[in-house]
């Protein structure tokens, strides 16, 4: 019996994903959407691909940033970011857990990042970054740091600085463009007016931690936050960055900003179904906009990478979609 999620679409997007040349998305669109039995976890961390990655780990636990590894001028730590670009694959695809030595030093590297706050900074200088620092707490949750202490120091971190309507703003983005200077970046964390309207930018990011976690995904003040991101799918955001509506259809897997999504993916896990009058709006637009090989179009280039995330992209919302109609 075909399960109601791909009923209700008007392609069968599974031929095209099991059998792209990839073995750890034929193995997790095995087990997620036909519920196949699962092999150990340990095969995924022995793929070449992943064992090119642990390859690149350097002794403090983090990767390098290609290139650089500070910018004097902004006192970025690139290599912060290099780290959670390369946990976003290890984790996501490859199902790294904190049992692999690899994933055990970058944990130690990331907290070594965090501030007596509670908040992971660097990659926006010496200021706050609440999106961030949601989805590399995220990553953590998901390889099994749920239990750490410093964890849960970081997200009492995120709930104490929402805005007043509920959600987060990096309060970066409510400084003026001219007043982001070097001495900007490097002094001390600008703290935005909690009057100011929310970014779903960062809200969606930050609320990916909450969602994530098993004894947080109930709370208040979570739900709160998903009601306002939800309310805001396809609109512009408040604040600069990546500010157009057509942010929401620029598709990636591992996720990384805000997109619809990943909003849903987020709300889904957060306990939100179709009945949901703006979710089932959401789901709508994949339920609409099928390409005729049954797989989305992600609003990014052509070629292997980009044919290999619209693969990724097509696991994804199918796990979304099996999530609400289940």
């Amino acid at each position: 019996m075909t399960p109601e999620w791909l009923a209700a679409l008007k392609g069968d997007p599974l031929p095209l994903l099991l059998e792209w040349p990839d073995p750890a998305l034929t193995c997790h669109a095995r087990h997620d959407l036909l519920e196949e039995a699962a092999p150990p976890v340990e095969t995924l961390w022995e793929m070449p691909a992943a064992a090119r990655l642990f390859s690149k780990q350097q002794p403090d636990g983090s990767w390098r940033y290609p290139g650089k590894s500070s910018d004097s001028g902004s006192g970025e730590n690139y290599n912060l970011l290099e780290t959670y670009r390369t946990l976003r694959v290890l984790v996501e695809m490859y199902g790294l857990q904190r049992s692999h030595p690899a994933l055990g030093r970058a944990a130690e590297f990331v907290f070594g990042c965090q501030t007596d706050e509670g908040d992971i900074r660097g990659i926006l200088g010496s200021q706050y970054m609440p999106y961030y620092h949601g989805a590399i707490l995220e990553l953590l949750i998901k390889a099994g740091f749920d239990q750490d202490v410093r964890l849960e120091g970081g997200l009492t971190w995120l709930l104490a600085v929402r805005q007043a309507d509920g959600g987060w703003v990096v309060p970066a983005q409510t400084v003026p463009a001219k007043q982001k200077t070097s001495p900007f970046w490097l002094g001390a964390p600008f703290k935005a007016d909690s009057s100011r309207p929310s970014s779903h930018l960062a809200t969606g990011m930050a609320l990916r931690a909450f969602a994530a976690h098993p004894a947080y995904h109930r709370h208040p003040a979570v739900l709160e936050a998903a009601h306002l991101l939800k309310s805001r799918l396809f609109q512009a955001d408040r604040y600069n960055d990546r500010k157009h509506p057509s942010y929401w259809l620029k598709l990636q897997f591992p996720f990384w900003w805000t997109t619809l999504l990943t909003a849903l993916d987020t709300l889904s896990r957060l306990g939100f179904a179709r009945e949901d009058p703006q979710i089932a709006g959401g789901l709508d637009w994949f339920l609409s906009n099928q390409s005729p090989d049954g797989l989305w179009e992600t609003g990014y280039d052509s070629g292997p990478r980009a044919e290999s995330n619209r693969r990724w992209v097509g696991l994804a919302v199918c796990r979304v979609l099996k999530h609400c109609f289940g």
